[in-house]
């Protein structure tokens, strides 16, 4: 029976009371709680909750809780002193640091080096704008010294002008450097010499309806003159183009009816006396004679109204047709009746000589 029972185990309680016959083939001493396998092992993974050393089969968090091995490597928080809390005060200190360096008020940098006046424009930029070229030729214009400030040359780039003040040439011509306009319109007949006509009459502002600048006429014609007569925003330009001290010269072509005497040119030019004064001529001649049908051109300085249909019917021979071909240095051209275009830079700095400007 006790062979039998030895082999077989029977109804034997095992040595540790816990683990059954595995613990008796291992050697574990009776009372002793066996180790835990690896899949049963419970880790401390927060600093809440059971931690691992009170759980079930878990581990000790450090040396002092007792079951670790001496020179075991402590893992994760395992072993690390507690961080003491900021002082409030280092709080404060560091949000001011950063609110500090957050909002930093915004300097405002030269655009081009430090320490230069920046008034004004390059003047490169301000004779672009004028219609002189794109800036690189501009700035061949000042390398070639053909252009000049206030009467002296430039010889050097990056100068800085101002264009409201300053007086800017190119060739000896002034330059408009500011936002003035400065058309031609030839004026057909039976057009009033205004911008407006409260009657509502066909008008020169009918001509300029779409610009967003005021223009005003350069002197006037009269309904039934033709020809040139310009247009502008530039005031003190219009006042000495039609001022009699500057003595800006005008020249009219005129249909008039022969024949005509050989003096008639001298008696023009000697002066013919009107109700309102004298009147003379500076230059006359015959341009076409087709029978008694003569096309002579008149050219003088005065601007009194109707002054050139009053001396030639003072003189005895009537206007039938009259039609202004050139204002100053400007001409008419081919330019069609009724037709607008814009004056050049040269035409303009030519106007600008033409009256000291």
């Amino acid at each position: 029976m006790r062979s039998s029972d030895r082999n077989s185990g029977g109804n034997r309680k095992p040595r540790g009371g816990s683990g059954g016959g595995s613990a008796d083939r291992r050697g574990e001493e009776p009372g002793r709680p066996r180790k835990p396998r690896p899949e049963e092992r419970r880790y401390d993974v927060g600093g809440t909750g059971q931690s691992g050393a009170n759980k079930p089969g878990g581990m000790p968090r450090t040396k002092d809780a007792g079951g670790a091995k001496p020179g075991a490597r402590p893992t994760g928080n395992r072993g690390r002193k507690p961080v003491p809390a900021r002082p409030r005060e280092l709080d404060a200190q560091i949000e001011q640091r950063n609110r500090e360096r957050h909002n930093k008020p915004q300097v405002k940098t030269p655009k081009t080096f430090p320490g230069a006046e920046q008034e004004g424009e390059r003047l490169q930029k301000v004779l672009a704008r004028a219609g002189m070229g794109s800036r690189r030729a501009c700035e061949e214009l000042i390398e070639q010294h053909r252009v000049e400030v206030n009467g002296e040359i430039v010889t050097e780039q990056g100068m800085r002008v101002d264009p409201d003040h300053d007086e800017v040439k190119v060739d000896g011509l002034t330059v408009a450097t500011q936002s003035y306009l400065f058309f031609a319109l030839n004026k057909p007949a039976g057009v009033v010499s205004t911008m407006e006509d409260p009657d509502g009459r066909q008008c020169l502002g009918d001509y300029v309806t779409n610009r967003d600048t005021r223009l005003f006429h350069v002197g006037r014609l009269d309904t039934e003159t033709e020809g040139l007569i310009l247009l502008t925003n530039h005031g003190e330009l219009a006042h000495r183009l039609t001022h009699p001290r500057y003595g800006v010269k005008k020249t009219y072509l005129a249909a008039i009816q022969g024949p005509l005497p050989r003096d008639l040119g001298k008696q023009l030019k000697n002066g013919i006396e009107l109700e309102d004064g004298w009147a003379r001529a500076d230059h006359f001649r015959i341009v076409q004679n087709t029978g008694k049908n003569y096309l002579v051109e008149v050219t003088l300085h005065e601007g009194r109204k109707h002054i050139v249909r009053r001396m030639l019917s003072e003189a005895g021979f009537p206007v039938d047709k009259l039609v202004r071909t050139s204002f100053g240095p400007i001409p008419l051209g081919d330019q069609k009746s009724g037709w607008l275009r814009r004056l050049t830079n040269t035409e303009v700095g030519m106007l600008m000589g033409e009256v000291d400007l």
